[in-house]
């Protein structure tokens, strides 16, 4: 992409109410927009994080048998009373809406009773299962607190996936290999060094679960965690009892206190839903049962938020590779129509051979255009200019550290691929 065509601007101060270091970040490198607290528009260079974090996911979450779809987020009473979640003593964060007949509908913030209820139309022997359904889908949540930039919205995009097994045991199976699944997510994403498994609460699902938290100085919870055994215990919910119910004894383990951002979690439902939502099957000696069914959420703009909140540095946004919106920001410098057609010819040749990179055209200096590099934070930058085409050849430094090397111009392509 050529940055000339990118109608988003870097800008020298995010707006004075916002207070997380993710959004003044991702707001002054022009990657979000924020409409209002907790809600945020996400331009071309944001959108491209988010779908590159959504491409991790769904690689991860196929490589073991699921399925993608979509639900709906327009929400009748009708399924969500059989379980009594429609009511503000029990959900207090919806956002609720009349149709012109006076019929009520909820927002959806999460889809555990919706899916239950699809499902029941499609199940109906041992034979249908498992199986395990996922989609991508904007919930809304009705948050008092709404200022933690993109890691607590009202409006956000979800990663929810339900499993559905006939007993505990085939449960058991997935849930424990999702554990696995959820920390290679992370680590693709650059966040495996600072996460955490992390017995907590189950509520209000079941009575205790896992989560995935990000050791992070912004974060909102508190763990104690054994950096050596990578689990951890929600500060909150630290207790015997919570040790003798989990596959744990305390003096094993050797915790250290950290704040931390939850990104992940998984729960086991049991058969509230299905028993609720009439979804069943016939087992093998033709006795009907209710389905087991899991849930498991990751909020894509939480794990956004996260990696900048842990990749950055007093110049701006370090974007771990697999997520960067581009690989390589390739910088012009100067006004010779020879060395411009140089550089015009690097974007094409490397644009053609894969190489993602954002080509910083414009009619700018050499400072701002420095600038407006480590702040976006690709992880490779490349500077081609009257000085450096002297030998023929171009500037070459990785954003997370290093010194500036000189590489010869028909050999940066093969140093690219190497990197």
């Amino acid at each position: 992409m050529r940055q000339s065509k990118l109608f988003t601007k870097t800008i020298k101060d995010a707006p004075k109410d916002e207070v997380s270091l993710n959004a003044q970040l991702l707001i002054r490198a022009g990657f979000i927009h924020k409409e209002m607290a907790g809600v945020y528009s996400y331009l071309p260079l944001g959108l491209i994080v988010i779908e590159k974090i959504k491409d991790i996911i769904r690689e991860e979450l196929n490589a073991v048998g699921s399925v993608e779809m979509i639900m709906t987020a327009l929400q009748s009473s009708d399924i969500w009373e059989k379980t009594n979640r429609w009511s503000d003593e029990v959900v207090d964060n919806w956002f609720r809406t009349n149709l012109k007949s006076g019929k009520e509908l909820g927002l959806a913030f999460t889809h555990e009773e919706p899916i239950a209820n699809i499902m029941s139309n499609y199940v109906s022997s041992y034979k249908d299962l498992p199986f395990y359904a996922y989609q991508f889908q904007t919930k809304f949540r009705n948050e008092l607190r709404a200022k933690a930039g993109i890691l607590r919205g009202r409006e956000f995009l979800m990663k929810d996936l339900y499993s559905f097994s006939t007993t505990k045991e085939q449960h058991d199976e997935f849930y424990e290999k999702m554990k696995t699944v959820y920390l290679r997510i992370f680590e693709r994403m650059g966040l495996g060094e600072q996460t955490y498994l992390t017995m907590s609460s189950g509520e209000p699902f079941a009575k205790y679960s896992f989560e995935f938290q990000t050791l992070c100085e912004a974060g909102e919870d508190t763990i104690l965690y054994d950096e050596a055994k990578r689990v951890a215990i929600n500060k909150d919910d630290y207790s015997d009892e919570i040790f003798t119910d989990f596959g744990f004894n305390k003096e094993d383990f050797n915790f250290k206190e950290g704040k931390s951002i939850e990104i992940g979690d998984i729960y086991s439902l049991g058969e509230k839903y299905s028993e609720a939502l009439g979804l069943g099957y016939t087992d093998n000696d033709g006795k009907k049962k209710n389905v087991y069914m899991g849930s498991y959420g990751i909020g894509v703009p939480r794990v956004m938020g996260t990696i900048v909140e842990v990749h950055n540095d007093e110049n701006g946004i370090v974007w771990p590779a697999e997520v960067a919106p581009f690989q390589v920001h390739l910088i012009y410098l100067g006004r010779d129509s020879k060395i411009q057609e140089s550089a015009d010819q690097l974007y094409k040749d490397l644009t053609e051979a894969g190489v993602e990179i954002l080509y910083d055209d414009r009619d700018e200096s050499a400072g701002t255009k420095f600038k407006d590099s480590d702040l976006m934070g690709m992880p490779v930058r490349i500077v081609i200019s009257d000085k450096t085409m002297a030998n023929n050849q171009v500037e070459y430094k990785l954003r997370k550290g290093g010194d500036a090397v000189l590489v010869d111009l028909d050999k940066i392509a093969q140093k690219l691929k190497e990197k």
